[in-house]
């Protein structure tokens, strides 16, 4: 199977919607990859930019290179405030892998976007800024994966390391 690292670094957002009236906005970011839940990752809650957050958070992820051929595979961004009372969704962005691998291949594989940030189809408030950079291609066995998960899965990550 032929992957690609992808190394995603989540920098900041400005002039975020104002989702909190009496206490200061906590903000941070969650990023799922092809609807996949269990690429999910977040960023650190920033606690002092309110609506203009900043994280300089790096995820890496594997990709398969299939992702990379069709539009169909999303990037999705997605801003919440932290709240003790359960968290507010801010806002999101939605970008297609291939038209950032478009984007940023000729450029050496890596590229610095800013996108806005959307509320179902009301008019975007506040923008996110990111940084990503694909690697090579590389092969990976199937039967090597499995191996490796199954090993880990058996020993925990103590093992792995």
């Amino acid at each position: 199977m032929e992957c690609r690292k992808l190394e995603l670094t989540i920098n900041s957002a400005h002039d975020l919607r104002e989702v909190r009236r009496i206490f200061k906005m906590k903000v941070y970011a969650k990023v799922v990859i092809g609807g996949n839940k269990t690429l999910e990752k977040r960023t650190p809650v920033d606690k002092h930019g309110q609506t203009n957050p900043a994280w300089h958070n790096t995820m890496n992820y594997t990709i398969t290179e299939s992702w990379l051929q069709h539009h169909g595979t999303m990037l999705v961004i997605k801003l919440y405030c932290k709240r003790k009372l359960g968290d507010r969704y801010i806002g999101e962005v939605y970008q297609s892998l291939k038209q950032l691998y478009d984007h940023a291949y000729p450029l050496g594989g890596s590229a610095v976007m800013c996108f806005p940030v959307q509320m179902g189809s009301a008019e975007s408030q506040g923008q996110i800024c990111f940084s990503y950079k694909f690697g090579e291609k590389v092969t990976i066995e199937k039967l090597m994966l499995a191996e490796s998960i199954a090993s880990f899965l058996l020993t925990g990550p103590s093992a792995a390391t």
